[in-house]
C-alpha cells in the first residue's frame, strides 16, 4: 500500500507542473490585463504597477519566478486586492466552498443511494421506472438553470429561503440541492446497476434460499459490492462538486473560493487564478488518490497495478 500511495504521488508531480505551465501561459497570452480596468490609471502608473509586480520582466523570467513561488508555496498578491495575498484569500474563502461541497455530496449521497436502492429492489415495477426517469431528468439539467428555478420557487414565490447569502443555517439548503441534485441522479443510476449486478449473483441466491430476509440480503450482503460504482464515481464527482461550486457560488452569492476564481478570470487578477488552479488541481488529485485506495479496500479483488 505505501508503494503504490508513493507512487501515485510521484506520477502527480509531471501532471502539476503541466497544469502549472499552461495555466500561467495562458493567462499570460489571454487578452487585456490585470490594470486595464483602473480608468484612472494613466500610462506611466501602469508602467510603474507592472515593474513593481515584475510584469515588465521577459516572460521566461516571470514563468520560472512564479515557478519557484509556487514551490515554496507563497500565490504571491494578489492583483485585484494589493493588501492582501492569494494564500490568505485561499484561506479565508476555502472553508465556505468546502461547507457547500460536503452539503452537496450529503445531498448526492442521500438522494442518489435512496433511490438506486429502491429501483432496484422494485426492479422492472413502477418505483423503479419512476426514479430512473427522474434522475435523467436530473443529469439532463445544469445547475446554472436548476439554481434560478429554485430561487424562483422556493425563495420568490413561497419565500421559505433568502435568495443569496450565507448567514444564516437556512442558506445552505438551496445551493446545497442545486449542487447536489446533478450528480444524486448519477448515483441513483450507478447504485442501482451495482445492485442489480450484485444481486443476481450465486450467493445472493443461496441467501435467500436459506430464508434470510430480503433487507438483510440488501445492506449486508449486496450494498458492499453494490456501491462500488459509486465510490469509484466520487472522485470525479468530487471534482465536479468543487469546480461546479464556481456557478453555484456566483449565483448565490456565496463568499466561498470559486467565486473570487470568477472575479479573477474577468479582472485578469494572473496570481489570484493560478493560485486558485494549482490549489483545486492539487485538491482533486488528492482526494481522486483517496478514492482508489477506498476502491482497492472494498474490492480486495483489485490490484494495485
Amino acid at each position: 500500500m505505501l508503494a503504490y500511495i508513493v507512487r501515485r504521488i510521484l506520477e502527480t508531480i509531471p501532471a502539476l507542473l503541466i497544469i502549472i505551465t499552461m495555466t500561467f501561459f495562458m493567462c499570460k497570452y489571454a487578452p487585456g490585463g490585470p490594470f486595464d480596468s483602473e480608468r484612472a490609471t494613466t500610462p506611466e502608473i501602469r508602467k510603474r504597477l507592472e515593474a513593481h509586480y515584475g510584469l515588465d520582466d521577459p516572460v521566461y523570467v516571470q514563468y520560472f519566478r512564479h515557478l519557484g513561488q509556487v514551490l515554496s508555496g507563497d500565490f504571491g498578491p494578489s492583483y485585484k486586492y494589493p493588501s492582501r495575498t492569494v494564500n490568505e484569500i485561499i484561506a479565508e474563502s476555502l472553508p465556505n466552498s468546502v461547507e457547500l461541497g460536503f452539503y452537496a455530496l450529503l445531498t448526492a449521497l442521500a438522494l442518489g443511494l435512496t433511490t438506486g436502492l429502491i429501483a432496484a429492489m422494485f426492479h422492472n415495477r413502477f418505483l423503479d421506472f419512476a426514479p430512473m426517469a427522474i434522475a435523467m431528468l436530473g443529469i439532463c439539467l445544469p445547475t446554472f438553470v436548476l439554481g434560478p428555478l429554485l430561487i424562483l420557487f422556493f425563495a420568490l414565490q413561497l419565500g421559505w429561503f433568502n435568495v443569496s447569502g450565507w448567514g444564516a443555517a437556512s442558506d445552505r439548503v438551496l445551493p446545497a440541492l442545486t449542487l447536489g441534485i446533478y450528480y444524486a441522479a448519477y448515483v441513483a443510476r450507478l447504485s442501482r446497476a451495482g445492485m442489480l449486478e450484485i444481486l443476481s449473483q450465486d450467493f445472493i441466491r443461496t441467501a435467500r434460499a436459506k430464508g434470510v430476509s430480503e433487507l438483510r440480503i440488501l445492506f449486508k450482503h449486496a450494498l458492499r459490492g453494490g456501491s462500488l460504482p459509486v465510490v469509484s464515481f466520487l472522485g470525479p464527482a468530487i471534482a465536479g462538486l468543487i469546480t461546479g461550486s464556481f456557478v453555484v457560488e456566483t449565483i448565490f452569492q456565496i463568499p466561498g473560493l470559486g467565486r473570487y476564481f470568477v472575479t479573477a478570470a474577468f479582472n485578469r487578477d494572473y496570481t489570484m487564478v493560478m493560485g486558485t488552479v494549482i490549489f483545486y488541481a492539487s485538491l482533486i488529485i488528492l482526494l481522486n488518490l483517496i478514492v482508489d485506495i477506498v476502491v482497492v479496500w472494498l474490492n480486495p479483488k483489485s490490484r494495485f497495478e
